[in-house]
């Protein structure tokens, strides 16, 4: 679909490759410039040391030049990786746009549950699915709101207040990139570890050893000073640094505990710290994106001033393993002082950690409902119905199939028009697509995103669905009980408080006729009388006959196809009434199987 989104992302993807070619080339003179400084550097020591030409002072010009060059040089190699990840958000931005999507980014095919009611059935996650779709997230906790926001329905106030908030967001490309440009270089599950970390117990919180290690390093830097200015000798210093181990090897394990972990999430924590400080410089007029920004201030301090701190510390840890500042680092109680203050630091932000992270992952969840809401402006915000149960659509297409080649129909259920519609019409004639439509609508417009439809109107519903129910070897259980089991929990579901919108496929169709009809029969009349509404599709037109006797609750409508020189060719439209004709022998003969005609 090209429109307004398309031509900014082309235009802000042109930008963002130019500035890569740049900072390559700057990279190219810097690598090039510090290779020269070396070699200056390397004869400069020779003539100074090695023919005794020149003082070894004439090595400071070069060695401070090599050292902000390399700083310079670092800061090149940054920019070009947000440059290069801000090309590639925009570019997955086209592929979007261009339905060249499937297959990229994450599927977040882990949030998977069999024993979720709709997940699979609606290919909420995996390849191809919705979420593949929608998720920009760069961290754990966005990917896991967005996929808690699509397994969960949402109640109205709470829909209200994501609308608004995906309105503001979607125009404002500044921040959806930084957040992809700032996020964590790849999404695991382990990413996830500074919170954990964040919430373990405090193990050396105590005051007398942080003193006691201060004062010892005091000591060891006084007796230093003594045994080479005032010629005290060694004794005194031998004396603390025996005290120091003394003191220090006791807590050796815990301390190395302490700094092994930090080392752990100090990447994670870095970018978080980065991430944070962009999202708390953002001015919001939105009150829920203001009411998210404010969750990240802690104890007054915003959580990226309390992260830098933590940022020095682990500078300062850094230092020790400088072969040089090794020796004095040990003299100084280095580890066991940072280990104490960092263990402090946790003691006074590390609770918060995880609640930075919720509000991250808000962010990013929103700022993929928004991305979208962006990209497909024709898609609006559903209004949403408290009254219900109702569902009232119009224009209704398939989130996931290509703009180009996708069929929309008209769906109302409840709220005055029929609570059931039984969906009849021969394989592959857009039945099934037609639940899912219905479904993934729902799913999008519970979770407070804009839907792939002209209209609709649509109330609170519980979603249960058996579009893709299998057997399982593992759990010795058959197609036909998982689908039972499956119907049972959909109808427990409808004795709840929120109204069930179930979408049936081929109900019973693993079982004879006779007991097909009667159970399926069966279990759209309790779900019916439990004031549920939903599809049912079916091949067996015998069950189409329930229309007669429901009093206009339930309502026939079907799909057909045509044969055309040979080739079954359908139009998926949705259609008044039973359908009347079958393509089974038609497809059987297309693919090469005798069948008779009789």
């Amino acid at each position: 679909m090209m429109g307004p989104a398309f031509e900014e992302y082309q235009a802000r993807l042109r930008q963002r490759q130019d500035r890569i070619a740049r900072l390559d080339r700057a990279d190219q003179i810097a690598a090039a410039g510090r290779l020269v400084l070396a070699a200056a550097g390397a004869l400069l020591a020779w003539l100074a040391f090695g023919a005794h030409a020149i003082s070894g002072l004439w090595l400071l010009a070069p060695g401070a030049a090599f050292v902000a060059l390399a700083v310079h040089h670092g800061r090149v190699l940054g920019d070009r990786d947000a440059a290069r990840r801000a090309a590639g958000f925009y570019t997955r931005g086209l592929d979007r746009l261009a339905d060249r999507w499937t297959g990229t980014g994450a599927t977040g095919a882990r949030f998977l549950d069999d024993t979720h009611l709709y997940a699979r059935d609606l290919d909420l996650f995996g390849d191809g699915s919705l979420f593949q779709l929608l998720s920009t997230a760069t961290t754990p906790a966005g990917e896991e709101t967005l996929a808690r926001w699509l397994r969960q329905p949402a109640a109205p106030p709470e829909i209200a207040a994501r609308q608004a908030a995906i309105r503001a967001l979607g125009p404002n490309l500044a921040l959806r990139e930084d957040l992809a440009v700032l996020g964590p270089d790849a999404v695991v599950p382990g990413a996830a570890a500074p919170a954990d970390w964040g919430a373990r117990p405090v193990r050396l919180d105590s005051a007398a050893l942080r003193i006691a290690a201060l004062l010892l390093a005091l000591s060891a830097v006084v007796t230093t000073t003594g045994w080479w200015a005032f010629d005290w000798g060694y004794v005194p210093l031998a004396i603390v640094l025996v005290l120091e181990g003394l003191l220090a090897l006791p807590f050796r394990p815990v301390v190395h505990a302490v700094l092994s972990d930090l080392d752990d999430v100090t990447p994670h924590l870095r970018r978080l710290g980065r991430l944070l400080a962009r999202l708390e410089r953002e001015a919001f007029d939105d009150p829920r994106l203001n009411g998210v920004q404010q969750r990240l201030f802690t104890g007054g301090h915003p959580a990226s001033a309390h992260l830098a701190r933590l940022e020095r510390l682990v500078v300062l840890l850094d230092s020790r393993r400088n072969q040089f500042f090794a020796p004095i680092a040990a003299a100084l109680l280095w580890s066991t002082q940072l280990a104490c203050a960092v263990d402090a630091w946790r003691r006074q932000a590390g609770p918060a950690v995880a609640g930075w992270l919720e509000a991250v992952g808000e962010f990013e969840a929103l700022a993929a409902l928004a991305g979208y809401s962006y990209e497909h402006p024709d898609d609006p915000f559903p209004a949403i119905d408290p009254s219900g149960p109702v569902f009232d659509g119009e224009g209704l297409g398939h989130p996931l199939i290509p703009e180009a080649h996708c069929t929309r129909n008209d769906v109302r259920l409840g709220g005055g028009a029929a609570r059931v519609l039984l969906v009849s019409g021969s394989n592959m004639s857009g039945k099934s697509t037609l639940l899912r439509t219905v479904g993934l609508a729902t799913v999008l417009g519970l979770a407070g995103a804009p839907v792939r439809a002209t209209r609709l109107r649509l109330s609170p519903l519980a979603v249960g669905a058996t579009l893709r129910i299998e057997d399982s070897l593992q759990a010795g259980r058959s197609r036909f009980y998982a689908e039972i089991t499956r119907l049972r929990e959909i109808v427990d579901l409808a004795r709840q408080d929120t109204p069930v919108l179930f979408l049936l496929d081929e109900i019973f169709h693993g079982t004879n006729s006779h007991d097909r009809r009667l159970g399926a029969e069966a279990v759209v009349r309790s779900l019916m009388r439990l004031g549920a509404v939903g599809l049912v599709t079916t091949h067996d037109l015998a069950l189409t006959e329930l229309a007669e006797a429901s009093g206009g609750a339930l309502r026939n409508v079907h799909f057909e196809d045509q044969l055309q020189d040979g080739r079954m060719t359908f139009d998926y439209r949705v259609r008044e009434g039973i359908v009347q004709t079958s393509n089974a022998l038609a497809l059987m003969k297309a693919v090469g199987l005798e069948v008779g005609d009789d």
